[in-house]
C-alpha cells in the first residue's frame, strides 16, 4: 500500500472549496486497499478534533482555533495568522507524521501556501514523491506579490516538483514559467453533473420561482460566486440599467465586496432588479438555476470555474470572459470558429458587451438550444468525477 501525505490549508465538515471538494471527490473513488491518504490542514474550529478519519483521508488539524469560529472570523486575531504560520509549522508537522507513517509521496493542493511546506519537505525528503496541483483561481500577479515575502521557497515549490497537475492550460502556462521541468499532467477538476443535470417537475420549481419573485415573460441572469472582485460581478449590476426591464440578476454567494455591490445597484437605479440570496446550500443549487434562463459570471481571472461546468450541467445558457481556465471549455460561435461553440463570451469589464450578449441568447432561440446542448455534452463528457479520479489515479498517481 502506498501513502500519501496531502498539504490542504482547509478540509471538510468547514470552509469547503473547489480544492478541498477535488480531494474528497478523488480519494473517495481511489481504492484504500491501494492507496492510504494523510493530510495536514488547518483546525480553526475547536470543536473539531485534532485528528480523525473522512472519507478515504486521515486528517491531522494543526493552528489556532477558537470554538464554532465562522468564515468571518478567519481574518481577526489570532486566526488570521494560521495561513502565513501554516507554510512552516505544516512541514514540522509533516516531519513527524512522516517518522511515524513513512511516505510515498507528498501531494500539495495548490502553490499558495502549501507549495512552501511541500517544496521544504521534498529538500529534506528528496526521495519521496511530491505532487504539486494548481488550482489558484486569484490573478497571478496578486499570488505573487501574496507570496513575495518567501519568494524563493514559493519558486521551489514549483522546482522541485515531480509531477504537476494543473486544472487549466492556463496554469500549466504559469507552472513552467516558475521553473518546472518535470512532469506537466493537465486534468481539470470536475463536477457532480448528475446532480446539477437533474430535471425538476413545475411544482418542485414552484417555491423556488416564489424565492426568486419570477414573474411570466421575466429573464433571470443568475450567478454563483464569491462577491469579489476577480468575479466581477459588479459588471452584471452596470448591464442591467442598458437590459430591458423583465431581465433581472440573481446572486447567490457571499463575500467581502457585498455591500459595494448593493451600494452599486442602488446608484444605478435597478436595486429592484438585483437580488442577493447569499449562501444556498449545494443540495438545491440545481434548482436556482433550473428556474432562470442565463449563467453569468464576467471573471477577471480564474483557475477553471467550476460553477460554469455546473450551469452547462443544468443546461443554461453561459455568459462568461474566457480568461484563465475558461479558455479551455468555453468556446464562443464567432471567437472560437474552429470549435463546436459552447457558451458565449464577453470582454473583461464590458458591461455593454455582456448586455448584447444577453439579447443574443435572448432572441437567438436556435442558436442558444445548439450551444446549450453541446456545453452539456461537453460537460459530461469531460469533467465527471469518476473519469478525473480514474486520470488522476491512471496518469498521476502511478507516476508518483
Amino acid at each position: 500500500m502506498k501513502k500519501i501525505l496531502i498539504f490542504s490549508l482547509a478540509y471538510y465538515p468547514k470552509f469547503v472549496g473547489g480544492a478541498e471538494v477535488a480531494i474528497k471527490e478523488i480519494t473517495d473513488r481511489t481504492d484504500p486497499q491501494e492507496y492510504e491518504f494523510h493530510m495536514v490542514t488547518l483546525r480553526f474550529d475547536s470543536n473539531l478534533p485534532k485528528q480523525e478519519k473522512i472519507g478515504n483521508v486521515m486528517v491531522h488539524r494543526i493552528g489556532f482555533s477558537r470554538p464554532g469560529a465562522t468564515i468571518s472570523d478567519l481574518q481577526t486575531f489570532p486566526l488570521k495568522l494560521n495561513k502565513p504560520l501554516f507554510q512552516f509549522v505544516a512541514f514540522f508537522e509533516a516531519v513527524q507524521l512522516h517518522f511515524k507513517y513513512h511516505f510515498d509521496a507528498t501531494w500539495a493542493m495548490m502553490a499558495h501556501s502549501t507549495g512552501v511546506p511541500a517544496g521544504l519537505f521534498k529538500t529534506f525528503f528528496p526521495k519521496v514523491s511530491y505532487l504539486l496541483t494548481l488550482q489558484e483561481g486569484d490573478p497571478i500577479d496578486y499570488i505573487l506579490k501574496k507570496m513575495q515575502p518567501v519568494a524563493p521557497l514559493f519558486k521551489r515549490a514549483f522546482t522541485k516538483a515531480d509531477i504537476i497537475q494543473p486544472i487549466s492550460t492556463f496554469l500549466g502556462s504559469w507552472a513552467k514559467q516558475m521553473g518546472h521541468n518535470g512532469i506537466l499532467e493537465i486534468i481539470p477538476n470536475a463536477v457532480n453533473t448528475k446532480h446539477f443535470a437533474q430535471a425538476f417537475s413545475e411544482s418542485e420549481l414552484a417555491p423556488i420561482k416564489e424565492i426568486l419573485h419570477k414573474k411570466e415573460g421575466e429573464t433571470l441572469m443568475i450567478t454563483t460566486s464569491r462577491l469579489v472582485t476577480k468575479n466581477a460581478v459588479d459588471d452584471c449590476i452596470r448591464a442591467l440599467p442598458l437590459l430591458p426591464g423583465t431581465v433581472r440578476f440573481i446572486v447567490l454567494g457571499i463575500g467581502p465586496d457585498e455591500e459595494m455591490l448593493k451600494q452599486l445597484a442602488r446608484e444605478l437605479g435597478v436595486a429592484d432588479r438585483v437580488m442577493f440570496l447569499g449562501q444556498v446550500d449545494h443540495t438545491e443549487m440545481p434548482k436556482y438555476l433550473k428556474a432562470s434562463e442565463i449563467f453569468i459570471r464576467p471573471s477577471l481571472s480564474e483557475g477553471m470555474g467550476n460553477s460554469f461546468v455546473e450551469a452547462m450541467a443544468a443546461e443554461l445558457p453561459v455568459i462568461a470572459t474566457q480568461e484563465g481556465g475558461i479558455a479551455d471549455f468555453l468556446f464562443d460561435p464567432l471567437l472560437n470558429p474552429d470549435k463546436t461553440p459552447t457558451g458565449r463570451a464577453v470582454k473583461p469589464r464590458d458591461p455593454e458587451g455582456i448586455a448584447k450578449t444577453v439579447m443574443t441568447f435572448v432572441t437567438d432561440t436556435d442558436a442558444t438550444r445548439a450551444i446549450v446542448a453541446n456545453a452539456k455534452k461537453l460537460a459530461f463528457e469531460k469533467y465527471d468525477w469518476d473519469l478525473i479520479a480514474k486520470d488522476m489515479k491512471e496518469r498521476v498517481f502511478s507516476k508518483l
